[in-house]
């Protein structure tokens, strides 16, 4: 940011909100914290750390009420119940203050000290900057599963970077406009953040091993998130259902066309055997575009049953601040 005072050029800090979904990672926030404040005191004017407690079954918001005594920039925000890290995040995002965001997890695998990284390309012109890890520390399935919810959400955010995203990521405040009167109960921030801007980048950032727990993103919640992304955001099932009516509308015409022909050339039709069969591939795509539709249903289910996309049960921030 560049002032103009009495003829001279002064570059001012920026100002950073840095947003951490926290569940069950007693373990990790007092040296997560503690790394923030030293590289966020090196670049920001003024900075915090917005800590969301998701309702933790450890004892983290005992924890991080300690860690709001003891930093005044330190905020904490307990939710009323386990929300999901999404909305959790949306939830920071919303209380955050100052002009950029950052936003990583709780385990410390994306270390604080790449945070400069992600700042140095915002600085470039982007809205929205991704940590992408220079080499995984997830198993097979896990990044196979990983891979596949990446290729929903390109379609789905309509933009090449979508390959590149991940929960480590810094973007301008501004950006959240674009979702601010967002109410739904399912939440994926990277979509959100593509509804405001198409300027998005992304640098290789160091990613460590995890040293305590594992991680919450297991092989069957992946797929479920990427259901939920790909019914929530984008209407591609809706149009692959009817292109496959569309295919099998033509090949029951071809079907009754290779009837009526051989019935005129041979005086026959085909038996039993077959017939049964072209009943069970129209039911089975009936089946299947009935079970998208539902998809869909539920959806909209969920918006009208008016279901919050998260409560918050206690602020809690310190005096001096």
């Amino acid at each position: 940011m560049m002032n103009s005072v009495e003829g001279e050029t002064k570059v001012s800090k920026p100002t950073c909100s840095t947003v951490v979904p926290v569940y069950n990672a007693a373990e990790t926030l007092s040296l997560l914290v503690e790394r923030l404040g030293n590289v966020l005191a090196g670049i920001f004017k003024s900075y915090e750390v917005i800590l969301v407690d998701d309702s933790s079954l450890d004892n983290s918001w005992a924890l991080i009420e300690r860690l709001v005594e003891k930093y005044p920039w330190v905020v904490g925000i307990h939710l009323m119940r386990n929300y999901g890290q999404h909305n959790a995040l949306l939830c920071g995002i919303r209380q955050a203050r100052y002009d950029v965001i950052v936003t990583l997890d709780d385990d410390l695998q994306d270390p604080p000290e790449e945070i400069p990284l992600l700042l140095a390309e915002l600085e470039k012109g982007y809205d929205v900057v991704y940590g992408v890890p220079q080499k995984g520390q997830h198993g097979l399935w896990r990044d196979l599963a990983s891979r596949v919810a990446k290729l929903v959400l390109q379609n789905t955010m309509g933009i090449r970077m979508a390959q590149e995203v991940s929960a480590f990521r810094a973007f301008r405040t501004e950006v959240r406009k674009g979702f601010e009167q967002y109410t739904a109960p399912l939440v994926m921030i990277d979509v959100l953040l593509s509804w405001c801007t198409s300027r998005f980048s992304a640098v290789k950032v160091r990613h460590d091993q995890r040293t305590h727990g594992g991680s919450n993103y297991t092989f069957r919640k992946l797929v479920s998130h990427t259901l939920n992304m790909v019914t929530g955001f984008s209407t591609l099932p809706l149009r692959f259902a009817s292109l496959l009516g569309f295919f099998f509308t033509l090949f029951g015409a071809g079907v009754l066309a290779y009837v009526v022909g051989r019935y005129f050339l041979q005086g026959s039709i085909p038996g039993f055997p077959f017939l049964a069969s072209i009943i069970a591939i129209f039911s089975g795509v009936q089946l299947l575009t009935l079970g998208i539709f539902g998809e869909y249903m539920a959806r909209l289910y969920d918006r009208i049953m008016g279901r919050p996309t998260y409560v918050i049960e206690k602020v809690y921030e310190s005096r001096n601040r």
